[in-house]
């Protein structure tokens, strides 16, 4: 990348000679959780996962060229660069996969290339491809005594490998619902490995692997698996730095052992969701291999989860524990086994742990710590669980400098049940209806401003970037794709841009920072295929939308590539697009004493037959490149300036 560098300062991202510079950006990409050939649409034991490679995610080095210049060119100026633990250190502890970390400082060098900015995201989804989603390597369940090939018989992981029936022609199938691999968070694998990797100290104090405690353990390969990306990318100028751990969850740390979530309280404000409401108790009972009776709560007609009939899970009596291996919870002295059913005994160390404070605020400055070894300047992007915000916990008082508030948010109504209606919508968090895009917009504004308030409380204050948010592709059930694939084009995605066109409005409303989810470049139009994992298809780009008409394979492309201020010569006050006049106007501080321009990206596909541009306020020298989709304004005195751009004619 050829110009200045950008580091955060405060609540401020500023280039070297100290312009404003607003990130907005796309994941890459949603195959990166798994290797080349492994995705989820194609079955697997995971019997081969030592010897896996992830080279080719997110695309072989031959197309990068391709891929990046299509980013660039839709506007986007940052990635958010998707690895896994499991991708970096997947053969063995400590054996690191070389010849995949060469392909990743490549591909991390080629984005420098095409001027995108980017901050690396170990990813992870309920802890691992064996346990239904990504991130940790499988030799970390055999590490702590699990034997994940036993998890289906168990119900102890709800994975799409072991419950899709692959020789059936059927795409959505009853035995793996569409957004159902969530469910795995509350299932006894990933209950278990996340309180050993965040609270193995606290709760299983004796249990040690190769004479360190668990958590140590897990948590030192974990951020050895960070230092040997940080090490490869220290020298990059265009590299931001680093996310803390993708999405985590908190296991049973912070829960009442033999609490059953049924309905929302005063000590824990989170609305039930639907499924099974196992306690820890029962989720270790099962791992034992002892059968249990739980509730289950489903939907009532006001969208509420409520309890209406009761499961027996594991009823084969399975254990998920290794021979040889015993539970370490029970030889920690939390439970006894009496009359065949586990009984909680002692202290509840699980229910005395904080998390903001025992979990994320150690593990936040471990995680600055390993990378800044590196490169001192980088940003450290903190996230905390996706519950975490819902439920009123906060983030850390003490947190490392350059900590960005880095948080996920989607319309959760649109991304579980796939459908956007804004006549007939529902907020998910409330179960309140919305009626219209105005109700919808400002619940948008509302939910988004609280992460802005809470960023605004960092040590210093600092920028809200949006880490994760997105639309998916296959509402009501693919029906753009069978329009696609019958020869329609007009107005195919008009509700997908209608929904994206919302979620900017809000954040350019509040000046937010984001990453979109996703670019996934062997997506398929396909109900079964989609973005290659667990039938998730928020991917931007399809192979399968490419065409003559529509030659870049983009997905309701206008309602996410818009105008807005990259870099102010200066600081952005405020920015406004109205997607139906096309009118886009900026106010800012001009300050003639920082050199370079006023950045502005002015897509063709929002304006077609040309635009004009007004700069009023103090004089200025304004350059219209068209063809590069860009106007640059250079302030030759300070003070206030308002820019208009609105289509030709």
């Amino acid at each position: 990348m050829t110009g200045p560098f950008v580091r955060q300062h405060g609540p401020l991202f500023l280039d070297t000679d100290g312009g404003q510079v607003m990130l907005r950006g796309v994941n890459l990409g949603g195959d990166c959780k798994v290797p080349p050939g492994q995705g989820t649409d194609v079955y697997s034991d995971f019997s081969d996962h030592r010897t896996v490679s992830f080279i080719g995610r997110p695309f072989p080095l031959a197309e990068a060229d391709e891929h990046l210049r299509r980013i660039a060119g839709w506007g986007f100026n940052t990635l958010r660069l998707l690895t896994t633990w499991e991708a970096v250190e997947h053969a063995g502890p400590g054996e690191y996969d070389t010849a995949y970390l060469d392909y990743l400082t490549e591909i991390a060098r080629k984005a420098g290339e095409h001027g995108l900015f980017l901050f690396v995201d170990f990813h992870q989804d309920v802890w691992s491809r064996m346990s239904g989603g990504d991130g940790a390597p499988g030799w970390a369940f055999e590490a702590v005594g699990l034997d994940f090939t036993r998890f289906d018989a168990a119900r102890a992981a709800h994975v799409m490998q072991a419950r899709y029936d692959y020789a059936s022609p059927e795409k959505l199938q009853a035995a793996y619902p569409q957004m159902s691999w969530g469910s795995n968070y509350r299932l006894p694998a990933n209950g278990i490995m996340w309180t050993l990797f965040w609270a193995g100290r606290t709760v299983t104090p004796d249990f040690r692997i190769g004479g360190v405690n668990v958590q140590d353990y897990l948590q030192g390969h974990y951020l050895g698996a960070v230092d040997q990306v940080a090490r490869r990318l220290a020298a990059m100028p265009h590299v931001l730095g680093f996310d803390s751990l993708n999405e985590p969850s908190l296991g049973w740390a912070g829960q009442a052992i033999a609490y059953r979530h049924l309905a929302m309280s005063e000590t824990n404000p989170e609305r039930p969701r639907i499924g099974p409401a196992l306690a820890p108790l029962d989720a270790i009972a099962m791992a034992r291999g002892l059968s249990v009776e739980v509730p289950v709560l489903t939907r009532d007609a006001a969208g509420a989860a409520v309890p209406t009939t009761t499961q027996v899970f594991n009823p084969g009596g399975v254990s998920i524990w290794r021979d040889g291996h015993g539970c370490p919870f029970e030889a920690a002295g939390l439970y006894r086994i009496a009359d065949g059913t586990t009984v909680a005994t002692g202290e509840d160390r699980l229910a005395a742990i904080d998390p903001t404070h025992d979990i994320y605020r150690p593990f936040f400055h471990q995680v600055a710590d390993t990378i800044r070894r590196h490169q001192p300047g980088w940003t450290l992007f903190a996230e905390m669980d996706v519950f975490a915000h819902i439920a009123g916990r906060r983030f850390p008082a003490d947190l490392p400098e350059r900590t960005v508030n880095a948080s996920h948010w989607y319309d959760m109504a649109m991304l579980y049940l796939k459908r956007f209606d804004p006549a007939n919508h529902r907020d998910a968090a409330t179960g309140d209806a919305e009626r219209g895009s105005e109700a919808i917009a400002a619940r948008y504004r509302r939910q988004l401003g609280s992460f802005a308030a809470e960023s605004a409380r960092f040590p210093g204050g600092a920028p809200t970037l949006i880490g994760e948010f997105g639309i998916p592709y296959d509402l009501s059930e693919g029906e753009a794709y069978a329009r696609w694939a019958a020869g329609e084009r007009d107005g195919v995605w008009d509700q997908h841009e209608a929904a994206l066109s919302l979620m900017y409005d809000a954040m350019d409303a509040l000046g937010l920072h984001s990453t979109q989810w996703n670019y996934t470049a062997s997506n398929r139009n396909d109900l079964r295929v989609g973005d290659g994992w667990n039938q998730e298809d928020l991917s931007i780009f399809s192979r399968d939308q490419q065409d003559s008409a529509n030659d870049d394979g983009g997905r309701a492309v206008a309602g996410f590539s818009r105008p807005y201020v990259r870099r102010t010569q200066g600081r952005l006050s405020s920015v406004c697009f109205d997607r139906k006049t096309r009118l886009f106007t900026a106010e800012l501080q001009a300050d003639a004493a920082i050199r370079g321009v006023t950045d502005l990206y002015i897509p063709r596909i929002q304006y077609p037959n040309g635009f004009v541009v007004r700069c009023e306020g103090v004089p200025a020298e304004i350059d219209i490149d068209a063809a590069g989709q860009r106007v640059t304004i250079r302030a030759t005195a300070s003070g206030a300036m308002q820019i208009e751009i609105e289509a030709a004619g």
